[in-house]
């Protein structure tokens, strides 16, 4: 890893992309992509970066993640988030938020705080006393999601970044599976199942079913193919895992030395990229699409 550079990386899900929808994943992505790199750019930090590029994804209705939230089976929205920096290996993440409109920014404020993960109405009130706002369930349910219900074309959205510092976070948020049962929480706030970051190695985020991706631990088996492998490797190893009880998954890599590995089995991966040696941001459907300009 070559001091001064960094890299961030989004996705917005593992998934199938109606047609119609392909440019709005791909203008959201961008978005996304360019919101955490002016973090970057200017020197900050990682932890800064994630949580701006996926509160973008979030205030997107396109995404499956704060408003846009797929409804559950009550007809209402349940989120999850989660932030974890590779510095401090401190993670904060929420789950079944039903009435704050950036779950993520909850999930960082969580990061200095004894508890790694809080649900539900614990959540929400953890949020006013760090002077959230918190809105009514009901504005957070949009067009978008009320059009789309039970197409079952949505997923979690997530950012790794690295900054100049050579310091790593990783960050997911979503509304979960359609017509979920009440409650229900998948791999989107859970370390080492949807995210992980660690200096020492790097840092990656998942997409995909998350009762797959939480009983195989795909994020732990990223992190320790990082310390044998390549990025590359580690995120296409780590679907093999998932072989074993079936789902889809995608995969977005940084290691340590730099390096990047996009895997995912789903017939489509929205993904944004920016990084220093970029001039301007990138955006694609497929892991294909991002191969060469990822090059550097």
């Amino acid at each position: 890893m070559s001091e001064g550079r960094w890299i961030l990386i989004v996705h917005g899900g593992a998934k199938t992309i109606a047609p119609h929808l392909y440019e709005r994943n791909r203008a959201g992505c961008l978005a996304a992509a360019r919101v955490g790199a002016l973090v970057l750019r200017s020197g900050g930090s990682a932890v800064l970066a994630a949580e701006s590029a996926v509160r973008r994804l979030e205030d997107d209705p396109v995404f499956n993640a704060g408003f846009g939230s797929v409804l559950n089976g009550d007809g209402e929205v349940e989120m999850d988030a989660a932030i974890m920096d590779g510095h401090k290996l401190a993670a904060g993440a929420v789950a079944g938020v039903r009435r704050v409109r950036n779950p993520i920014s909850v999930a960082r404020a969580l990061l200095d705080e004894p508890p790694v993960l809080l649900a539900g109405e614990g959540a929400e009130r953890f949020a006013r006393g760090q002077g959230i706002t918190l809105c009514s369930p009901f504005e957070m349910i949009s067009e978008d999601a009320l059009a789309s219900e039970g197409d079952g074309g949505h997923d979690t959205v997530g950012c790794v970044a690295m900054d100049v510092h050579g310091r790593f976070a990783a960050a997911t948020s979503t509304g979960g599976l359609p017509g979920k049962h009440p409650g229900r929480i998948g791999d989107s706030p859970i370390p080492g199942a949807g995210l992980y970051a660690d200096d020492a190695l790097g840092g990656v985020a998942f997409s995909g079913d998350g009762e797959s991706i939480l009983r195989t631990m795909l994020a732990a088996h990223v992190m320790r193919g990082l310390q044998y492998g390549s990025a590359d490797r580690a995120a296409a190893h780590s679907l093999e895992k998932l072989a074993r009880v079936g789902g889809e998954a995608g995969a977005i890599v940084l290691a340590r030395d730099g390096g990047v590995g996009i895997a995912h089995n789903s017939r489509h991966f929205a993904m944004g990229v920016h990084a220093s040696w970029l001039d301007a941001p990138r955006s694609g459907l497929h892991r294909y699409e991002l191969e060469d300009m990822l090059d550097g």
